[in-house]
C-alpha cells in the first residue's frame, strides 16, 4: 500500500549565485494554506497543508532530485555545504529550499533549461503522519467537491525541480490511505442522498413528526 503522496508547485524557482561564483537554486517546495488546484476528476478534491504541518515531520534526510528520479540526484540535506547541499527552511510562507547542485551533466543541462524558463515547477514527495488527526476532510455542497487540509505530515522524502505535474486524477495525487478515506466519506454522502431522496423516506419521516406532535 503506498503512503506516498506528491505535489506540484508552479512558483518561481531562481537560479542564484553565491559570493564564490557557485549557482544554486532556490525555491518554495510548498505553502502553507494555499489552496491547490482541483486535485480529483471524477470526484472534485481540492486542499491546503496546514502551517503546522511540518512542525514534527521527519526532514533528516532528504534529497533534491529531478523528476523524482533517485538516478537522478542534485544533492541531499545531510550534506551541508558546497556542491550537492541542501537547506531547508520552514517560515511563515512555507517551506523553502536550496539547493547546489552537484557537478554533473544532468545538472548542468538542468539549470540551463531553468535559465530559459523551459522548466519551472517544483514537487515534494512525503508520507502523512500516523493517526486520524494527520488530515481533515470535508464535503462543500456549495461547490460540489471535497476539501482536504493536511494537519500533520510524517516524513519530507525529497524535492524536486519537475517538467510536468504528474497527477491527472486522484489515483495519482492521494496516498492509498486517503484514498479508502475519500471513498468512504463518498458512499456516506451517496446513502444518506439518496435516502433523502426516496419517498417512502420522506412519507415516514413526516409520520416521525405527526407522532411527535401527538399529546
Amino acid at each position: 500500500m503506498s503512503r506516498t503522496e506528491r505535489r506540484t508547485l508552479t512558483a518561481p524557482m531562481e537560479i542564484r549565485t553565491a559570493s564564490d561564483g557557485t549557482e544554486y537554486i532556490e525555491a518554495y517546495a510548498l505553502k502553507f494554506n494555499r489552496e491547490s488546484d482541483n486535485l480529483g476528476w471524477l470526484t472534485p478534491v481540492f486542499e491546503k497543508i496546514d502551517s503546522k504541518a511540518l512542525d514534527d515531520a521527519d526532514m533528516g534526510n532528504v534529497v533534491a532530485l529531478f523528476n523524482h528520479d533517485s538516478n537522478l540526484v542534485l544533492g541531499r540535506n545531510t550534506v551541508s555545504s558546497g556542491k550537492g547541499s541542501v537547506t531547508l527552511e520552514t517560515d511563515g510562507i512555507g517551506l523553502k529550499w536550496r539547493c547546489t547542485p552537484t557537478d554533473t551533466t544532468y545538472s548542468r543541462d538542468l539549470m540551463e533549461n531553468m535559465r530559459s524558463g523551459v522548466i519551472n515547477q517544483c514537487s515534494f514527495a512525503f508520507s502523512l503522519a500516523e493517526g486520524e488527526d494527520s488530515e481533515e476532510w470535508s464535503y462543500n455542497k456549495d461547490r460540489g467537491a471535497y476539501e482536504r487540509t493536511i494537519k500533520r505530515i510524517g516524513t519530507l522524502y525529497d524535492v524536486s525541480v519537475v517538467t510536468t505535474p504528474a497527477y491527472p486524477d486522484t489515483e495519482a495525487v492521494l496516498s492509498q490511505r486517503s484514498k479508502d478515506k475519500l471513498k468512504t466519506l463518498d458512499e456516506e454522502r451517496n446513502s444518506a442522498e439518496s435516502t433523502q431522496d426516496k419517498p417512502e423516506q420522506r412519507f415516514f419521516d413526516y409520520l416521525k413528526i405527526l407522532q411527535s406532535m401527538e399529546v
